[in-house]
């Protein structure tokens, strides 16, 4: 196999590699939209139409966002853990969300994403279910929006990705715990296998699991989001990331996931949160994905049981 030509762009202070020929390369963040649409992995461009890009000043120097991700697949596991634990590993100013008293919210997702702004690339993300900053006691709506994942809140733990540029974007610009390791990352529609590797080779964590029957949407019809808290330059900030599901099967309870812990820091955090079983896999097997700059956001305190803020 010939290996890929690659040529340097600059990110803020940093220097990364990306495809020669690549959208980045020849695009950098503002993508033809009718160029995309001739790709055939592509199931078409509507949904970035309506969202259209603006110019922004970020740690990684003036870009555009939202970040495009025109065909993309998503797994994600979601695991039941005790409240203390993973209040734990969170900061203070945020609170796990309770499904139900000292039961929280633990996933694993898995991405691939085919075609988008800055190319090729996976990435798995370990992350912790938490109730909205600066938000009151638990309701039924927090708890509903989380389950059905409309608008969930989360806290990543950890974020490995398969490129520098996916690297520096993340780690720099976002403020995700990112780092550059190999991943595999194979999701259809009949099953789901990632392996996610050490620097020397050795596993970290590997997944298997049966694909659930998939459900097909028109176009437009299901957007999912995701806000994500993190901190940049010692300040909190929250990023949208808003989900177009094309085709999305859910499996409660599910019997055939297989997944092996190994030697890294995945595994450590998931070991870490002790979480007891599984309590869905979603694989969406066709999506699109806007990834929001980040925005500043008030974050003080933790939330108070009862109040309002």
């Amino acid at each position: 196999m010939t290996p890929e030509t690659t040529t340097s762009v600059t990110l803020g202070q940093r220097t990364v590699e990306v495809p020669a020929g690549g959208l980045y390369d020849r695009y950098g963040m503002e993508v033809d939209l009718d160029a995309v649409a001739q790709d055939l992995r592509v199931p078409g461009v509507e949904f970035f139409r309506s969202l259209p890009k603006t110019r922004v000043d970020s740690p990684i120097g003036p870009t555009w966002t939202p970040n495009f991700y025109y065909a993309a697949s998503v797994a994600r596991l979601v695991m039941l853990a005790p409240t203390a634990k993973l209040r734990g590993r969170l900061p203070a100013e945020l609170s796990p969300l309770e499904i139900a008293p000292g039961l929280g919210i633990f996933s694993l997702m898995f991405f691939r994403y085919d075609v988008c702004d800055i190319d090729f690339y996976t990435e798995v993300a370990t992350g912790i279910a938490v109730k909205p900053i600066r938000h009151g006691g638990l309701g039924a709506v927090d708890l509903a929006a989380a389950l059905k994942n409309d608008h969930l809140h989360s806290y990543v733990l950890s974020l490995p990705v398969s490129t520098e540029i996916a690297q520096v974007r993340g780690h720099d610009g976002y403020g995700f715990p990112k780092w550059v390791t190999p991943i595999g990352v194979d999701i259809t529609g009949d099953g789901v296998a990632s392996h996610v590797s050490k620097d020397d080779g050795g596993t970290d964590l590997e997944l298997t699991a049966l694909t659930p029957a998939q459900k097909r949407f028109r176009p437009l019809q299901r957007v999912s989001s995701l806000t994500s808290y993190t901190r940049i330059g010692g300040s909190w900030h929250s990023t949208l990331s808003q989900t177009h599901v094309l085709a999305s099967g859910r499996a409660m309870f599910p019997r055939n996931v297989d997944l092996r812990l190994g030697e890294g820091r995945l595994s450590d955090d998931v070991r870490s949160v002790a979480p007891s079983r599984v309590l869905s896999l979603d694989v969406t097997t066709s999506a699109q994905i806007a990834l929001h700059m980040p925005a500043p956001i008030s974050a003080d305190t933790a939330p108070q049981e009862g109040t309002m803020r």
